[in-house]
């Protein structure tokens, strides 16, 4: 596993927590659940059902754990304030890019 694994939530650093995650695994620093797809590599908001894996089944909340077979974590992720919307926040800079 790598070892600059982050939470989705706070950023805070995930190399103490025991890997590969469960589906019971959480974030030391602010007990967000890791087994989400919000940390999986395949996640993509601009993509059907949000993920890249086209044989995964449709996850509907993003953020709580989950059994997905196809999880593996994401490094080098940078969490969004509060742990919010990866669409809102990509839509918000794609116009303040537009418009200034």
């Amino acid at each position: 596993m790598d070892n600059d694994l982050a939470c989705w939530k706070c950023g805070a650093s995930l190399k103490t927590v025991p890997q590969p995650f469960g589906r019971r695994s959480e974030c030391l620093a602010c007990h967000a659940e890791l087994h989400v797809c919000r940390l999986c590599r395949h996640y993509d908001p601009g993509k059907a059902k949000q993920c890249r894996e086209k044989a995964a089944d449709e996850v509907k909340e993003k953020t709580r754990a989950n059994f997905c077979d196809w999880f593996q974590p994401r490094s080098g992720l940078a969490a969004s304030p509060g742990g919010g919307n990866d669409t809102t926040a990509m839509a918000r800079a794609a116009l303040d890019k537009l418009f200034g």
